[in-house]
């Protein structure tokens, strides 16, 4: 059996043995042994499973090792299932087994500290240490297609195992049906692009790069939004996941009930939970079981996704998530006026406070489609900040009415932040857009280095790119929900090294006011600029002879570096530096010897800029 047919078969088991899966990672009692999960999954399977298990532990390790670690658990599992009498080693959950494994291999001295610990301390100590950032492990080196074509017939089930080895050590919170789907299709693109190798006219490097960018997507995708939601859990607790996610139900299933809006809350939560502890099989079972009851149930939840759970269990989540909303129900009315005219709100808000506040959510939420599901929790933050208000005794009966205003209020200032922001993108074009998020950025972060700097701008600018366009009922979900992602890699960033205490309050105080509390820093009072020296500002013929998309990125550099050297530079004085700038690079470029040049007029601009700057 090939790796191909091992990783599908391993879902189609799963859907046949669901309902024999625990329900709860916590109550270890519930859990099948490894015995169930072997007769379960399969050697193969299990196997497979168990490799990314211990990539995305045990990130440093090499492929040998992952695999030796591997292939002992299943030989234990082997083990287990043959035995004619209980062994405690068999008895133990599944993820215990996975870390004694780990903590009885020699050289792992990164490990030493969390192997001290007793579980589920230790789990959780395992669990801190998984790192996704860029630096943290080399890129992968594709080899030239030649070479690995030859690789992939000669060793075709192997490579495929360490290509699941290389993504999961690289993405540690990566769902693993991601990791596995994935792994799909690179096997895909490796029989397209070298089983007609032998063509007269085939073109083995356009082949990859043509394949590899759609095989690669769903892995920084899911990846981002898999550790975002993990990064909301862990900073602001499941009271604040749970909000967020009934506004999006809310939305996405205006026609279906607030009991079963809050089912559905309820078990992505935990599913989440499982997810984000690392329990992977927990995390599986939990996503199909909510996949099978929204297929089920599609009569009283949407006329959307009829399509979406007829294809494939790999496909059918991604489908479900990214369906249109369903239609609102006839004669859903506009307002919930009677979340603050009522005489009974307050008595409802002091008898059962989280209760009443998540009606509301799913109230507004459904008849919105056209907020973002951020905006919407800012929403429900400022009617129960209202509620504790205007609920003390004495204050007047009209008191809640002055709450309409302030919301009218609200979603007026925001759509017309997202409105001028696509106002000036669609004027100025990606790069002298990001250019316009850099200065900016730089004054509130310039503790970031300038690669941070330039890769967050960047991901802001495709957020125009991708949701200016839009109509305006779809503007402010993408805009909002496509910058909190980067917002929460700044933040992630920020917890691996602090940046500053403006940056500090907005990552900490709230998550519904990350954006509008980035968005209102300024000047990081605490920074101290860099100083003037002989190599702060260097120009050479690169200028001259560099194509275009590594000059505007060499220029981007240079502009990060002015900001940190000077943090309260006006716009004005910007300009007079970038057209002196200018003047420069053309004038230099225009004669024989570019790197002459440089060298002469670069101090001069230097000496006029520094006197003018002062």
């Amino acid at each position: 059996m090939n790796w191909r047919t091992r990783i599908y078969v391993l879902f189609l088991v799963s859907l046949t043995v669901a309902k024999a899966l625990p329900r709860s990672s916590q109550d270890i009692e519930l859990k099948p042994s490894i015995v169930q999960r072997f007769s379960q999954l399969q050697e193969k399977n299990f196997k497979a499973i168990a490799m990314v298990m211990f990539a995305q532990y045990v990130q440093g390790g090499t492929f040998g090792k992952t695999l030796q670690m591997a292939e002992d658990v299943t030989a234990l599992a082997k083990k287990c299932a043959a035995a004619t009498r209980d062994n405690p080693d068999c008895l133990k959950p599944l993820n215990k087994i996975f870390l004694d494994t780990i903590c009885q291999e020699e050289n792992l001295p990164r490990f030493a500290e969390c192997c001290a610990k007793k579980d589920p301390e230790r789990n959780d100590c395992f669990l801190s240490l998984k790192n996704s950032s860029g630096g943290f492990i080399s890129p992968f080196e594709r080899p030239n297609a030649e070479a690995a074509c030859r690789n992939y017939s000669q060793h075709q089930h192997p490579l495929t195992g360490y290509f699941i080895y290389e993504v999961s050590r690289r993405h540690p919170f990566l769902y693993a049906p991601t990791i596995l789907s994935v792994a799909l299709g690179y096997e895909e693109m490796m029989k397209s692009c070298c089983g007609s190798a032998a063509g007269p006219t085939h073109n083995l490097e356009e082949c990859f790069q043509r394949q590899a960018p759609k095989v690669v997507k769903p892995v920084k995708e899911d990846g981002l939004r898999q550790e975002h939601t993990c990064g909301i859990l862990k900073k602001f607790g499941e009271r604040t996941l749970k909000a967020l996610k009934l506004a999006q139900i809310s939305q996405k299933f205006p026609k279906a009930d607030f009991v079963t809006v809050s089912k559905l809350v309820v078990d992505i939560s935990d599913m989440h939970k499982a997810c984000c502890r690392g329990d992977m099989l927990d995390c599986m079972q939990h996503r199909e079981e909510i996949l099978h009851y929204v297929c089920t149930n599609q009569d009283i939840l949407s006329s959307k996704i009829k399509k979406c759970c007829e294809k494939p269990l790999l496909q059918r989540s991604d489908c479900i998530v990214n369906a249109e909303n369903d239609d609102k129900p006839a004669g859903l009315s506009p307002h919930v006026r009677e979340f603050i005219k009522d005489q009974g709100v307050c008595e409802r808000f002091a008898q059962e406070k989280d209760t009443h506040l998540a009606r509301f959510l799913y109230e507004y939420s459904r008849r919105h489609p056209e907020f973002s599901a951020q905006m919407l929790l800012r929403i429900g933050k400022g009617y129960e900040d209202l509620l504790k208000e205007c609920c003390k005794p004495g204050l007047p009966g009209d008191c809640c009415s002055r709450g309409e205003e302030e919301l009218k209020k609200h979603i007026y200032e925001t759509e017309s932040v997202m409105k001028t922001s696509c106002d000036i993108y669609k004027e100025k074009g990606d790069y002298y857009f990001q250019n316009e998020l850099l200065v900016s950025f730089t004054k509130k972060m310039p503790q970031l280095t300038s690669a941070e700097l330039i890769k967050f701008t960047k991901q802001m600018t495709a957020v125009g790119s991708k949701c200016c366009q839009l109509s305006q009922d779809k503007l402010l979900p993408c805009a909002e929900e496509n910058l909190d992602l980067v917002l929460g890699e700044i933040c992630r960033r920020h917890l691996t090294d602090p940046i500053n205490p403006g940056v500090c309050h907005c990552c900490s105080s709230s998550y519904a006011l990350r954006r509008p509390c980035m968005g209102k820093l300024e000047i990081d009072e605490t920074y101290v600029p860099l100083s003037l020296t002989p190599d702060l500002f260097t120009f050479h013929e690169d200028l001259c002879t560099a194509e275009e998309e590594k000059l505007q990125h060499k220029k981007q550099e240079m502009l990060v570096t002015l900001i940190k050297y000077k943090p309260q530079l006006s716009q004005e004085q910007l300009g007079w530096v970038t057209a002196a700038f200018t003047a420069m690079r053309e004038q230099c470029c225009r004669e024989e010897n570019h790197q002459e040049c440089f060298a002469t007029e670069g101090p001069e601009l230097i000496k006029r800029s520094e006197k003018m700057l002062s």
